[in-house]
Protein backbone atom coordinates (compact mmCIF):
# COMPACT_ATOMS: atom_id res chain seq x y z
CA UNK A 1 0.00 0.00 0.00
CA UNK A 2 1.55 3.84 -1.00
CA UNK A 3 1.48 6.24 1.32
CA UNK A 4 2.51 9.53 1.00
CA UNK A 5 3.41 11.33 3.75
CA UNK A 6 3.29 15.37 4.05
CA UNK A 7 3.69 16.11 7.66
CA UNK A 8 5.20 19.87 7.24
CA UNK A 9 3.01 20.70 4.47
CA UNK A 10 -0.62 18.98 5.64
CA UNK A 11 -0.20 18.49 9.15
CA UNK A 12 -1.49 15.14 11.11
CA UNK A 13 -4.81 15.03 9.22
CA UNK A 14 -2.85 14.19 6.17
CA UNK A 15 -0.88 11.33 7.55
CA UNK A 16 -4.13 9.61 9.26
CA UNK A 17 -5.64 9.41 6.00
CA UNK A 18 -3.00 6.90 5.23
CA UNK A 19 -4.56 4.40 7.45
CA UNK A 20 -3.18 1.78 8.94
CA UNK A 21 -1.09 3.09 11.64
CA UNK A 22 -0.84 2.28 15.50
CA UNK A 23 -3.50 4.27 17.87
CA UNK A 24 0.60 4.92 19.51
CA UNK A 25 1.94 6.38 16.14
CA UNK A 26 -1.37 8.56 15.57
CA UNK A 27 -0.97 9.92 18.93
CA UNK A 28 2.72 11.27 18.52
CA UNK A 29 2.24 12.59 14.80
CA UNK A 30 -0.95 14.45 16.18
CA UNK A 31 1.52 15.60 18.98
CA UNK A 32 4.00 16.54 16.80
CA UNK A 33 2.87 17.03 13.26
CA UNK A 34 5.73 19.11 11.96
CA UNK A 35 8.19 17.10 13.30
CA UNK A 36 11.22 15.74 10.97
CA UNK A 37 13.74 14.24 12.68
CA UNK A 38 17.01 16.08 12.20
CA UNK A 39 20.55 14.24 10.36
CA UNK A 40 22.11 12.54 13.34
CA UNK A 41 24.80 10.62 11.55
CA UNK A 42 26.34 9.92 8.16
CA UNK A 43 28.84 7.45 6.38
CA UNK A 44 32.30 8.31 5.91
CA UNK A 45 35.12 7.03 4.13
CA UNK A 46 38.62 7.08 3.16
CA UNK A 47 37.78 5.94 -0.41
CA UNK A 48 34.63 4.91 -2.26
CA UNK A 49 34.37 1.47 -2.96
CA UNK A 50 33.11 1.64 -6.02
CA UNK A 51 35.25 3.58 -8.07
CA UNK A 52 32.84 5.10 -10.73
CA UNK A 53 30.61 6.07 -7.68
CA UNK A 54 33.13 7.72 -6.00
CA UNK A 55 34.48 9.91 -9.44
CA UNK A 56 33.57 13.59 -7.78
CA UNK A 57 35.54 13.42 -4.35
CA UNK A 58 38.10 9.89 -4.23
CA UNK A 59 41.06 11.85 -5.80
CA UNK A 60 40.07 14.67 -3.47
CA UNK A 61 40.36 12.06 0.09
CA UNK A 62 43.22 10.38 -1.10
CA UNK A 63 45.07 13.35 -1.06
CA UNK A 64 44.13 14.45 1.98
CA UNK A 65 46.37 15.04 4.98
CA UNK A 66 46.15 14.56 8.57
CA UNK A 67 45.19 18.36 9.14
CA UNK A 68 42.53 18.06 5.74
CA UNK A 69 41.26 14.85 8.14
CA UNK A 70 40.96 16.31 11.15
CA UNK A 71 38.73 19.34 9.68
CA UNK A 72 36.97 17.26 7.42
CA UNK A 73 35.62 15.25 10.84
CA UNK A 74 35.31 19.09 12.69
CA UNK A 75 32.99 20.10 9.69
CA UNK A 76 30.68 17.26 9.87
CA UNK A 77 30.56 17.51 13.81
CA UNK A 78 29.41 21.41 13.63
CA UNK A 79 26.43 20.88 11.29
CA UNK A 80 24.89 18.56 14.25
CA UNK A 81 26.55 15.15 12.81
CA UNK A 82 26.92 13.15 16.04
CA UNK A 83 27.60 9.60 14.84
CA UNK A 84 30.19 8.83 11.74
CA UNK A 85 30.42 5.51 10.51
CA UNK A 86 33.10 4.69 8.77
CA UNK A 87 32.81 1.91 5.60
CA UNK A 88 35.72 -0.01 5.41
CA UNK A 89 39.43 -0.21 7.13
CA UNK A 90 40.78 -1.89 4.07
CA UNK A 91 39.97 -2.98 0.13
CA UNK A 92 41.80 -4.76 -2.68
CA UNK A 93 43.88 -6.01 -0.32
CA UNK A 94 45.11 -3.52 1.44
CA UNK A 95 44.50 -1.62 4.52
CA UNK A 96 43.96 2.89 5.44
CA UNK A 97 45.78 2.05 8.80
CA UNK A 98 49.45 0.10 9.44
CA UNK A 99 48.69 -3.07 9.22
CA UNK A 100 50.81 -6.63 10.16
CA UNK A 101 48.08 -8.56 7.81
CA UNK A 102 47.73 -6.92 4.35
CA UNK A 103 49.80 -3.70 2.75
CA UNK A 104 48.36 -0.18 3.45
CA UNK A 105 47.16 2.49 0.60
CA UNK A 106 48.90 5.26 0.12
CA UNK A 107 47.48 8.29 1.17
CA UNK A 108 48.78 11.80 2.20
CA UNK A 109 48.24 10.88 6.00
CA UNK A 110 50.21 8.08 7.53
CA UNK A 111 47.11 6.78 9.50
CA UNK A 112 43.80 8.02 8.53
CA UNK A 113 42.05 5.90 10.91
CA UNK A 114 44.11 7.39 13.96
CA UNK A 115 43.75 11.02 12.70
CA UNK A 116 40.03 10.80 12.16
CA UNK A 117 39.31 9.00 15.52
CA UNK A 118 41.80 11.69 17.47
CA UNK A 119 39.87 14.79 15.73
CA UNK A 120 36.41 12.99 16.74
CA UNK A 121 37.95 12.79 20.24
CA UNK A 122 38.05 16.57 19.61
CA UNK A 123 35.13 17.27 18.56
CA UNK A 124 32.60 14.63 20.10
CA UNK A 125 31.62 12.68 17.77
CA UNK A 126 31.21 8.74 17.87
CA UNK A 127 32.34 6.71 15.57
CA UNK A 128 31.12 3.05 14.51
CA UNK A 129 34.38 1.38 13.25
CA UNK A 130 34.31 -1.15 10.13
CA UNK A 131 35.58 -4.83 10.63
CA UNK A 132 36.12 -5.07 7.07
CA UNK A 133 36.76 -5.29 3.54
CA UNK A 134 40.10 -7.60 3.97
CA UNK A 135 38.43 -9.61 0.93
CA UNK A 136 36.40 -8.82 -2.45
CA UNK A 137 33.83 -6.49 -1.32
CA UNK A 138 31.87 -7.41 -4.56
CA UNK A 139 31.25 -10.95 -3.07
CA UNK A 140 30.01 -10.44 0.04
CA UNK A 141 28.77 -14.36 0.81
CA UNK A 142 32.00 -15.26 0.15
CA UNK A 143 33.63 -12.89 2.79
CA UNK A 144 31.16 -14.11 5.32
CA UNK A 145 31.23 -17.71 5.05
CA UNK A 146 34.80 -18.46 4.02
CA UNK A 147 37.17 -19.46 7.12
CA UNK A 148 40.15 -18.01 5.67
CA UNK A 149 38.56 -14.50 5.61
CA UNK A 150 36.77 -15.17 8.87
CA UNK A 151 39.71 -15.56 10.79
CA UNK A 152 41.43 -12.50 8.56
CA UNK A 153 38.53 -10.46 9.72
CA UNK A 154 38.92 -11.61 13.36
CA UNK A 155 42.41 -10.94 13.25
CA UNK A 156 41.34 -7.34 11.56
CA UNK A 157 39.44 -6.62 14.71
CA UNK A 158 42.40 -7.27 17.49
CA UNK A 159 44.81 -5.46 15.37
CA UNK A 160 42.49 -2.40 15.92
CA UNK A 161 41.13 -2.54 18.62
CA UNK A 162 44.29 -2.92 19.95
CA UNK A 163 45.73 0.39 18.17
CA UNK A 164 42.50 2.03 18.64
CA UNK A 165 39.98 1.04 20.64
CA UNK A 166 41.28 3.40 23.74
CA UNK A 167 39.72 6.58 21.74
CA UNK A 168 36.63 8.01 23.79
CA UNK A 169 35.27 8.31 19.99
CA UNK A 170 35.84 4.61 19.52
CA UNK A 171 31.86 4.30 20.27
CA UNK A 172 31.01 0.68 18.05
CA UNK A 173 31.47 -1.62 15.42
CA UNK A 174 29.74 -1.49 12.14
CA UNK A 175 29.45 -4.81 9.64
CA UNK A 176 29.20 -3.38 6.56
CA UNK A 177 29.05 -7.41 4.62
CA UNK A 178 25.32 -7.53 3.29
CA UNK A 179 22.89 -10.01 1.51
CA UNK A 180 19.57 -8.57 0.79
CA UNK A 181 16.51 -9.56 2.78
CA UNK A 182 14.50 -11.30 0.66
CA UNK A 183 11.92 -11.71 2.92
CA UNK A 184 13.91 -12.95 5.82
CA UNK A 185 17.95 -12.66 6.48
CA UNK A 186 19.51 -15.21 5.18
CA UNK A 187 21.02 -17.22 8.04
CA UNK A 188 24.77 -17.09 6.76
CA UNK A 189 24.47 -13.24 7.39
CA UNK A 190 22.83 -13.74 10.91
CA UNK A 191 26.00 -16.13 11.64
CA UNK A 192 28.23 -13.58 10.61
CA UNK A 193 27.35 -10.89 12.60
CA UNK A 194 26.36 -12.62 15.78
CA UNK A 195 30.13 -13.80 15.36
CA UNK A 196 31.29 -10.38 15.15
CA UNK A 197 29.50 -9.11 17.74
CA UNK A 198 30.78 -12.09 20.20
CA UNK A 199 34.98 -11.06 19.20
CA UNK A 200 33.41 -7.33 19.66
CA UNK A 201 32.20 -7.81 23.10
CA UNK A 202 35.45 -10.10 23.74
CA UNK A 203 37.83 -7.09 22.72
CA UNK A 204 35.42 -3.99 23.24
CA UNK A 205 32.68 -4.56 25.96
CA UNK A 206 30.88 -1.44 25.74
CA UNK A 207 30.91 -0.96 22.35
CA UNK A 208 28.05 -1.13 20.39
CA UNK A 209 27.10 -2.45 17.29
CA UNK A 210 25.45 -1.57 13.58
CA UNK A 211 24.72 -3.05 10.08
CA UNK A 212 22.71 -1.70 7.95
CA UNK A 213 20.69 -4.05 5.64
CA UNK A 214 18.85 -3.34 2.03
CA UNK A 215 16.28 -5.34 0.69
CA UNK A 216 13.88 -3.40 3.18
CA UNK A 217 10.83 -3.43 1.04
CA UNK A 218 10.75 -6.99 0.76
CA UNK A 219 10.86 -7.74 4.49
CA UNK A 220 7.71 -10.18 5.82
CA UNK A 221 7.29 -8.88 9.05
CA UNK A 222 5.49 -11.41 10.63
CA UNK A 223 6.62 -13.80 13.62
CA UNK A 224 9.67 -15.57 11.73
CA UNK A 225 11.01 -12.38 10.77
CA UNK A 226 10.67 -11.34 14.33
CA UNK A 227 12.34 -14.26 15.69
CA UNK A 228 15.29 -13.76 13.71
CA UNK A 229 15.49 -10.22 15.23
CA UNK A 230 15.51 -12.17 18.69
CA UNK A 231 18.64 -13.93 17.41
CA UNK A 232 20.39 -11.38 15.83
CA UNK A 233 22.80 -10.00 18.08
CA UNK A 234 23.17 -6.76 17.18
CA UNK A 235 22.73 -3.05 19.04
CA UNK A 236 21.63 -0.92 16.35
CA UNK A 237 19.94 -1.76 12.52
CA UNK A 238 19.57 1.59 10.09
CA UNK A 239 17.63 -0.25 7.28
CA UNK A 240 18.62 1.36 3.51
CA UNK A 241 15.51 3.57 2.54
CA UNK A 242 16.80 2.29 -1.21
CA UNK A 243 15.46 5.66 -2.63
CA UNK A 244 18.78 6.44 -4.10
CA UNK A 245 19.61 3.10 -6.30
CA UNK A 246 15.54 3.42 -7.34
CA UNK A 247 14.75 0.27 -5.75
CA UNK A 248 11.59 2.19 -3.61
CA UNK A 249 9.85 5.39 -4.50
CA UNK A 250 9.68 7.73 -1.51
CA UNK A 251 5.99 7.48 -1.18
CA UNK A 252 6.36 3.87 -0.26
CA UNK A 253 9.01 4.75 2.40
CA UNK A 254 7.06 5.26 5.48
CA UNK A 255 5.08 1.91 4.81
CA UNK A 256 7.70 -0.22 5.16
CA UNK A 257 9.43 1.37 8.20
CA UNK A 258 5.86 1.22 9.61
CA UNK A 259 6.19 -2.61 9.61
CA UNK A 260 9.46 -2.33 10.47
CA UNK A 261 8.82 -0.50 13.52
CA UNK A 262 5.86 -2.84 14.72
CA UNK A 263 7.90 -6.05 14.03
CA UNK A 264 10.86 -4.26 16.24
CA UNK A 265 8.84 -3.04 19.12
CA UNK A 266 7.69 -6.81 19.31
CA UNK A 267 11.30 -8.21 19.15
CA UNK A 268 12.61 -5.95 21.62
CA UNK A 269 16.10 -6.05 20.90
CA UNK A 270 17.69 -4.03 18.10
CA UNK A 271 16.71 -0.39 18.16
CA UNK A 272 15.65 0.86 14.73
CA UNK A 273 17.24 3.50 13.05
CA UNK A 274 17.13 4.77 9.42
CA UNK A 275 20.17 5.24 6.73
CA UNK A 276 18.58 7.58 4.10
CA UNK A 277 20.10 7.36 0.61
CA UNK A 278 20.93 11.58 -0.05
CA UNK A 279 22.06 10.51 -3.73
CA UNK A 280 21.73 10.00 -7.36
CA UNK A 281 23.28 8.94 -9.69
CA UNK A 282 25.24 10.80 -13.01
CA UNK A 283 23.98 7.66 -15.03
CA UNK A 284 23.28 4.51 -14.85
CA UNK A 285 22.71 2.96 -11.71
CA UNK A 286 26.24 1.42 -9.78
CA UNK A 287 27.97 1.94 -12.88
CA UNK A 288 28.12 5.99 -12.65
CA UNK A 289 28.91 8.42 -10.25
CA UNK A 290 26.95 9.67 -7.30
CA UNK A 291 25.55 13.11 -7.26
CA UNK A 292 23.98 15.06 -4.40
CA UNK A 293 20.06 14.48 -4.79
CA UNK A 294 17.90 17.32 -4.89
CA UNK A 295 17.02 18.92 -1.00
CA UNK A 296 13.46 18.87 -1.63
CA UNK A 297 13.00 14.97 -2.36
CA UNK A 298 15.61 14.14 0.48
CA UNK A 299 12.80 16.05 3.09
CA UNK A 300 9.85 13.95 1.78
CA UNK A 301 12.38 10.98 2.31
CA UNK A 302 13.32 12.36 6.31
CA UNK A 303 9.16 13.17 6.53
CA UNK A 304 8.68 9.21 5.21
CA UNK A 305 10.96 7.49 7.95
CA UNK A 306 10.86 10.36 10.99
CA UNK A 307 7.93 8.92 12.82
CA UNK A 308 9.06 5.47 13.16
CA UNK A 309 12.46 5.23 13.52
CA UNK A 310 14.84 6.41 16.67
CA UNK A 311 17.76 8.23 14.46
CA UNK A 312 18.45 9.14 10.91
CA UNK A 313 21.73 8.67 9.59
CA UNK A 314 22.30 9.19 5.96
CA UNK A 315 25.01 8.06 3.21
CA UNK A 316 26.27 10.51 3.12
CA UNK A 317 28.21 13.28 4.03
CA UNK A 318 31.62 12.83 2.38
CA UNK A 319 31.13 13.98 -1.57
CA UNK A 320 27.59 14.50 -1.03
CA UNK A 321 27.67 17.66 1.34
CA UNK A 322 30.27 20.11 2.02
CA UNK A 323 29.80 23.52 4.38
CA UNK A 324 30.01 26.40 1.89
CA UNK A 325 33.30 27.59 1.58
CA UNK A 326 34.83 24.69 2.97
CA UNK A 327 38.72 24.79 3.26
CA UNK A 328 38.36 20.73 2.83
CA UNK A 329 35.77 20.56 0.13
CA UNK A 330 35.44 16.92 -1.74
CA UNK A 331 32.50 16.34 -4.10
CA UNK A 332 30.58 17.47 -6.42
CA UNK A 333 29.83 21.49 -6.90
CA UNK A 334 26.14 20.51 -5.99
CA UNK A 335 26.96 19.00 -2.73
CA UNK A 336 27.04 22.86 -1.41
CA UNK A 337 23.52 23.41 -2.21
CA UNK A 338 22.36 20.20 -0.91
CA UNK A 339 24.16 21.28 2.63
CA UNK A 340 22.41 25.03 2.27
CA UNK A 341 18.95 23.64 1.35
CA UNK A 342 19.31 20.88 4.13
CA UNK A 343 20.33 23.78 6.96
CA UNK A 344 17.71 26.15 5.96
CA UNK A 345 15.00 23.52 6.72
CA UNK A 346 17.00 22.54 9.64
CA UNK A 347 17.97 18.86 9.32
CA UNK A 348 21.40 19.87 9.46
CA UNK A 349 23.35 22.08 12.25
CA UNK A 350 20.52 21.79 14.51
CA UNK A 351 22.52 21.46 17.60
Amino acid sequence: MKRRFFLRSCGAGAVLLAGGLSHELQAAIRRNPDKIKPIEGSWFEFQHHNMAEGKYWDATLKSFTAKQWEMKVKETADCGIRYLVLLDVAINGKTFYPSSLQPQHEMGCDDPLETILSAADKYGVDFFISNDYFGDYKNPYFLMTDPEINKLRLKGMNEIAEKYAHHKSFYGWYYPNETGITGYYDDFFIDYVNASSAEAAKLTPKAKTLIAPYGTRNVKADDQFTRQLEKLNVDFIAYQDEIGVEKTQVEESAGYFEQLYRVHKKASRARLWADVEIFRFEGEIYQSALLPAPAERIVRQLEAVSPFVEKILVYQYPGLLNKPGSQVFAGHPDSEILYKELYKHKVLNNK
